[in-house]
């Protein structure tokens, strides 16, 4: 599995969504984070990815879009 596909994995158990949206797609706007559920998605990222996402990243604009996490993701590592 890739870094994309556990994203969407991880995207879809905290939205509790089984659609994928688009990768450059907001996910606040089309309603599948809001900011209730972005801190339960940091922690399944931390989790899935072995990484530490520290609280002064907890910025809504850093994980808009797929794309975006996966950026973010890779650079983490």
């Amino acid at each position: 599995m890739d870094n994309r596909e556990k994203i969407v994995a991880i995207l879809q158990k905290v939205s509790k969504k089984n659609s994928v949206p688009a990768a450059d797609a907001s996910l606040f706007d089309s309603g599948f984070l809001d900011s209730f559920a972005l801190p339960d998605m940091v922690g399944e990222l931390e989790t899935a990815f072995q990484i530490k996402i520290p609280d002064s990243d907890l910025n809504p604009r850093k994980f808009e879009t797929i794309s975006r996490i996966e950026s973010y993701i890779g650079n983490r590592k």
